[in-house]
């Protein structure tokens, strides 16, 4: 069983090694990297399994004991997260398969799509801090050359953006880690937990707690750290923007969930206090972006930002509701922004355009399209009984229960103005009459991340993994009970995190 913990890095490694062995032969790369998504799909579903069922695992690579030797660690939100990142990485593969064009295809797009995936399951199962920096630079340069593969000039300026930050954030990450060290002496997640709860001098790491406050910030796009993020995923190929859209950012956000409910506990009316003020500005700031914009992929990157608000805003509500609920969001949003993501890719192939006022007529040429464009569009937005209702009712309430109405109230509004959002696009791209448009090759377009795409493709290729994510997100509204259940045991375990220092400094489970 505690092979599981490994097989979400070794098959995406393996998978990659395979499609530069066969550079030359496209077709083989895309069949390996078909096999390679199916490969961590199915163990990071059986991961998560065998946690529920038996608890947390943990493994010691090389047999060197924790805290010295290389930690992994499946807790319940981690365990969740692999699998999610399995589904995706599946959903996304699907439809590279059949929108991704030839020439980056042939100059390594499949490899670097499952570096990629190693990065971020890498960065959900390390119990060592440190290594938690490697891996988050693992998937930061995976990512950045898959943002700037092809070469097109929107492309390069927006990845130049993207990776400024985020080697700027990696910087403070590194500098925190080494203070930590000094101070703690240790590394390993659950040894730090143990140390850092008898430490006295509360100055130095509440200064820590800031740092990694900051570092994890920018990579999770909260505010005032999120500019980065629209100017940059609009700019690849659709489906780059889709795994990007549903991953990235989530690894920043269960970063900060991590460390700040196993770390950063011990003043929790300071420190929780700045993320709940984080979660507020992120939550208004990022919508208030999106009403304005007249690009489909920008209006969409600015709710990612946006809704990254109520991801943190159980943590710093710090309550076993409040956590179920941000676990709960994060499972929605990652599969309903990337569907949507995804639809504007198709949008694109369609139309030929992601400018609003260059779209129109969606809804009588393709009225499943329009369909399945509505079911994530409303569950982003909170409408019951759509997958991100369920979550948001239990962040409004536990808000309540926490006195913090000014967050209720912003949460609130801010589900409002999403509604808004999402039907400014039903709008213009679905509802009012076609401006003239018509389909045609991606390679006769001019927007960013749209050269080469082959017109030849069978479009149920393309309508396949959004139709099946927006079957997700019925279901898992319709199934909210057991969902709900999962991330409370999740947050459970996060709340009370005995078990997992037991998991790995006693070696059991």
């Amino acid at each position: 069983m505690k092979s599981l913990l490994v097989m979400p890095i070794v098959l995406p490694l393996a998978a990659a090694a395979l499609c530069y062995l066969a550079w030359p032969w496209r077709r083989v790369q895309r069949l390996v990297g078909l096999l390679g998504a199916i490969g961590l799909f199915a163990a990071g579903w059986a991961l998560l399994a065998v946690v529920w069922t038996k608890g947390i695992q943990s493994v010691q690579i090389g047999g060197w004991p924790a805290p010295y030797g290389i930690t992994l660690v499946a807790d319940l939100l981690s365990a969740l997260m692999v699998a999610l990142t399995g589904s995706m990485g599946l959903a996304v593969m699907v439809f590279s398969l059949f929108s991704m064009d030839p020439g980056r295809e042939s100059h390594g797009y499949y490899p670097l799509f499952h570096i990629l995936l190693m990065g971020v399951s890498g960065a959900f199962l390390t119990g060592d801090i440190f290594n938690l920096y490697v891996w988050f630079e693992v998937l930061l340069i995976a990512s950045f050359v898959l943002m700037s593969l092809g070469g097109e000039r929107a492309q390069i300026e927006g990845g130049l953006k993207y990776v400024t930050l985020n080697l700027v954030s990696s910087a403070l990450f590194l500098a925190a880690v080494g203070i930590l060290y000094g101070e703690a002496g240790t590394l390993n997640m659950a040894d730090l937990a143990v140390t850092l709860r008898g430490s006295g001098q509360t100055g130095l790491v509440d200064t820590l707690a800031m740092l990694f406050l900051v570092a994890f910030g920018i990579k999770a796009a909260i505010f005032p750290l999120f500019f980065w993020l629209p100017a940059s995923y609009h700019t690849p190929p659709p489906a780059v923007s889709a795994i990007f859209a549903g991953l990235l950012t989530k690894v920043g956000v269960y970063a900060l969930i991590r460390v700040f409910t196993m770390l950063f506990v011990g003043d929790t009316g300071y420190t929780h206090a700045w993320i709940l003020w984080a979660a507020g500005l992120t939550m208004v700031v990022g919508i208030l972006g999106a009403v304005v914009q007249e690009d489909v992929r920008r209006l969409l990157s600015f709710n990612i930002v946006s809704h990254i608000g109520y991801m943190i805003m159980g943590l710093g509500l710090f309550s076993p509701l409040g956590l179920a609920g941000s676990i709960t969001y994060i499972v929605h949003h990652i599969i309903v922004i990337t569907n949507l993501f995804l639809i504007s890719g198709l949008i694109l192939r369609l139309r030929g355009s992601y400018r609003l006022a260059g779209l129109g007529g969606l809804y009588a040429a393709r009225p499943l399209l329009a369909f399945l464009f509505m079911i994530p569009a409303l569950s982003l937005a909170g409408i019951p009984p759509l997958s991100g209702f369920f979550p948001k009712l239990a962040l409004v309430k536990a808000g309540l229960e926490g006195g913090q109405y000014w967050l209720v109230a912003a949460a609130l509004a801010v589900g409002l103005l999403t509604l808004y959002s999402v039907i400014k696009i039903w709008n213009e791209a679905f509802w009012k009459a076609d401006p003239g448009t018509r389909e045609g090759p991606l390679h006769e377009q001019t927007d960013a991340g749209t050269s080469g795409a082959p017109a030849n493709r069978p479009l149920w290729g393309w309508f396949a993994p959004i139709g099946v994510l927006a079957l997700v997100t019925v279901a898992i509204g319709l199934a909210a009970e057991p969902v709900f259940e999962v991330a409370a045991r999740a947050a459970e375990q996060l709340l009370h995190p005995e078990g997992y220092i037991q998991a790995v400094l006693g070696g059991g489970t």
